[in-house]
């Protein structure tokens, strides 16, 4: 009997080697409707799992909750089904005043400023995607002309420690690490990239991430007119797009 995961409460054979991980259950939805089939596989806590096919290849979607701790979770328990493929496909914060709201962020990397992978790995080794995803992710930009951006994301454990810092006890600590990333060329913060990248090298799969900039803190509130024209749906369209020219590619290497 294949053996029915703790967590994510799927076996083999319930989810494609292509997944694409959002945080959200309800976007993990709102991705399944854009797919040509699909099929609800599972629920439970926050791991919201659909199945289904897109032009005839096969593919999932996981939701992983918010943060590293759940992230690695998901993973940890695709990988064990089957799955090979992961693209996680969520939102972030802009941390370079070019990288304007409604642009989509690429990470060939991710800053390790969360707790959960250093339970993995040394803080030393770096959590960088997989070569081959990140260029079907920007393929699919370039295919869809979308305004997209390649580069190095934060990830972090604590959503209110970036976005309120000044009411922490250690702010200091916070406000100067936030500085160093800026200057460091950090392109958008999220939560869950990181720990992504790591355990894809650990297990030998692969990963990428493609991330909507919701916002910039260096420029201010948005309005509501500006706010209309983010579209989560973007990103989402992009992601299966990239997953279609993935497919392309891997039966080119067969």
């Amino acid at each position: 009997m294949k053996k029915l995961q703790h967590h994510i409460r799927c076996k083999e054979g319930d989810v494609a080697r292509y997944v694409l991980l959002p945080g959200d259950p309800g976007r993990a939805r709102l991705i399944a409707e854009h797919f040509d089939t699909a099929e609800k596989v599972a629920e439970f806590r926050e791991y919201a799992t659909y199945t289904g096919t897109v032009d005839g290849i096969r593919i999932s979607v996981l939701s992983t909750g918010i943060g590293c701790p759940s992230a690695a979770i998901a993973v940890e328990e695709l990988v064990k089904i089957g799955a090979d493929t992961f693209i996680r496909v969520g939102t972030s914060g802009g941390m370079q005043e070019w990288v304007k709201p409604g642009s989509q962020v690429i990470g060939w990397g991710a800053i390790r400023d969360e707790g959960t992978s250093k339970h993995y790995m040394y803080p030393e080794f770096p959590a960088v995607a997989d070569l081959t995803v990140t260029n079907a992710l920007v393929e699919a930009c370039k295919k869809r002309g979308e305004d997209y951006h390649v580069g190095i994301l934060q990830s972090k454990d604590s959503f209110y420690g970036q976005h309120e810092p000044e009411r922490m006890p250690v702010a200091g600590r916070l406000l100067e690490r936030w500085k160093a990333w800026q200057m460091g060329g950090a392109l958008a913060s999220e939560m869950e990239s990181a720990i992504i990248f790591i355990l894809a090298s650990i297990y030998r799969v692969r990963a990428g991430s493609i991330c909507l900039c919701a916002g910039n803190q260096l420029l201010g509130p948005l309005s509501d007119e500006e706010k209309a024209k983010i579209r989560i749906e973007t990103t989402i369209e992009t992601a299966i797009e990239a997953v279609k020219i993935l497919h392309e590619w891997d039966q080119k290497e067969q």
